[in-house]
C-alpha cells in the first residue's frame, strides 16, 4: 500500500510563481502535505522497557533498528519513542530509548 494514500494535499498556485509556473507550462502544482507527527504517550513510554544507546557520530536510526530489531525499516519506531522525527533532532550524547520488544512498541504506536 503507497504511503501517500491517507496523505492530504495542496494546491500550490501562489502569485510568486507565476514566471516559473509559465516557464514549465503549468498554472498550478499539487504537493502531498508532510503527515503530522504522533507520538507516544509519556506514560505509554513509562510502559514499554527500553535499552539506553548514547547518541554517537556514525549511528543512525536505520542502523539501530537493523541492530535491535533486524530489519532497518523500523527506524520510525525509535524516532517515535524518542520523540525526534530525524537524526539531526538528536544532539551528540544525547541519551536515547529503544524499545526491547517491537511487538510492544507497534502495539503502542500503531
Amino acid at each position: 500500500m503507497s504511503r501517500y494514500l491517507k496523505r492530504e494535499k495542496a494546491t500550490n498556485d501562489k502569485e510568486q510563481y507565476d514566471k516559473l509556473f509559465e516557464k514549465r507550462g503549468i498554472r498550478k502544482v499539487v504537493q502531498y502535505r508532510s503527515p503530522k507527527a504522533t507520538y507516544v504517550s509519556d506514560e505509554e513510554l513509562a510502559k514499554i522497557e527500553c535499552f539506553n544507546v548514547t547518541w554517537h557520530y556514525g549511528l543512525s536510526y536505520e542502523k539501530l533498528a537493523s541492530e535491535f530489531y533486524g530489519n532497518p525499516k523500523h527506524w520510525w519506531v525509535i524516532a517515535s519513542f524518542n520523540k525526534k522525527p530525524t537524526e539531526s533532532h538528536i544532539e551528540m550524547g544525547e541519551t536515547i530509548r529503544i524499545p526491547k520488544s517491537l511487538a510492544d512498541a507497534l502495539r503502542v504506536v500503531s
